[in-house]
């Protein structure tokens, strides 16, 4: 049983902890964020975080290294919805800068294309300048920066006119 006004003991607050981290990595933040929630005091949760960053369960840098590539690659993140959601996670600009560094602008405009080649196999495109809008907000709700979505989007509608006889052509 806990003893009032506090979250449980050291063991308690441990076992959360690795609870937490079988779902997946988490930020030293994260866990701490988790621990305040469930009313450990700062103390043990410090104690807690230090022993699991000594044993290499809880490293920042790690983590915003596999949270980028993660992401980037499965949900089609751009570097820019990336650093949001390391800055979410609590992870330092060190870190986070060093993680999306990992990510080229090369790296980005494929996945940029990748995406929109994908998002126009089911897309009307029957009106030129709506399908652009729709597919520019989608890169951009992903991330990545306006410059490239429209490049991107304008260069993939200019693939499928050309695979369909040039019926998107301006002119």
């Amino acid at each position: 049983m806990r003893p009032t006004g506090e979250g449980g003991t050291e063991t308690q607050a441990k076992e959360l902890c690795l609870r937490l981290l079988t779902d997946r990595a988490r930020s030293r933040a994260e866990l701490s964020e988790r621990l305040a929630k469930k009313g450990y005091s700062a103390d043990i949760s410090e104690r807690v975080l230090d022993r699991l960053s000594e044993v290499g369960l809880v490293n920042d840098a790690d983590f915003a290294q596999q949270w980028v590539q993660s992401r980037h690659t499965y949900s089609g993140k751009g570097k820019r919805a990336l650093a949001m959601e390391l800055r979410r996670k609590g992870i330092g600009q060190e870190h986070a800068s060093e993680a999306l560094a990992q990510i080229d602008s090369e790296d980005e405009r494929e996945r940029a294309t990748e995406l929109v080649a994908k998002k126009l196999r089911t897309l009307s495109v029957d009106d030129r300048d709506r399908a652009v809008r729709r597919l520019v907000s989608m890169l951009a709700r992903r991330g990545f920066s306006q410059g490239m979505a429209f490049e991107v989007v304008k260069e993939q509608l200019e693939h499928l006119g050309e695979n369909t006889g040039g019926m998107f052509d301006d002119g």
